[in-house]
């Protein structure tokens, strides 16, 4: 999380001359922690407060998700596009969602604030709030 909103911070350096040591120093961050504890969180990701991953390795999360405050993401999480011919769209989460381990949500779906997501669902389709998600493809109980 800590490198994720370093990077957000560098951008906010606005002489690309004076931001370019701070680009050096982030990317060889993100790598270290992508290629140690197998996180991909870009800075492009608008993170909220009080996020935990718990468990690491193989969480992917799409550079223009949303994950909103107190989320929980457990290991082998997913947050990627869906369509090759639309790569921006991307997974928007609410405050409090609490996803499971292995769980996938593809493309421009919204997962409402307090829903809860299974493990190892595939969500296609928006979760309203506070309702719980399992299955593939992911249905509501």
């Amino acid at each position: 999380m800590a490198v994720q909103r370093f990077g957000v911070w560098r951008m906010g350096i606005k002489p690309k001359l004076f931001r370019a040591p701070f680009t050096l120093l982030y990317e060889a961050m993100y790598r270290k922690i992508r290629n140690t504890y197998g996180i991909e969180l870009p800075y492009t990701v608008k993170l909220g407060r009080r996020v935990i991953m718990e468990h690491q390795h193989g969480i992917i999360i799409h550079g223009y998700s949303t994950i909103g405050e107190e989320s929980i993401i457990r290991q082998g999480v997913t947050l990627g596009n869906r369509y090759v011919d639309r790569p921006l769209d991307a997974p928007q989460l609410g405050a409090r969602v609490n996803v499971g381990a292995g769980a996938k949500m593809l493309g421009l779906v919204t997962i409402g604030d307090g829903a809860s997501i299974g493990a190892n669902a595939v969500v296609i389709k928006d979760i309203p709030e506070g309702k719980t998600a399992v299955g593939i493809p992911a249905k509501i109980i």
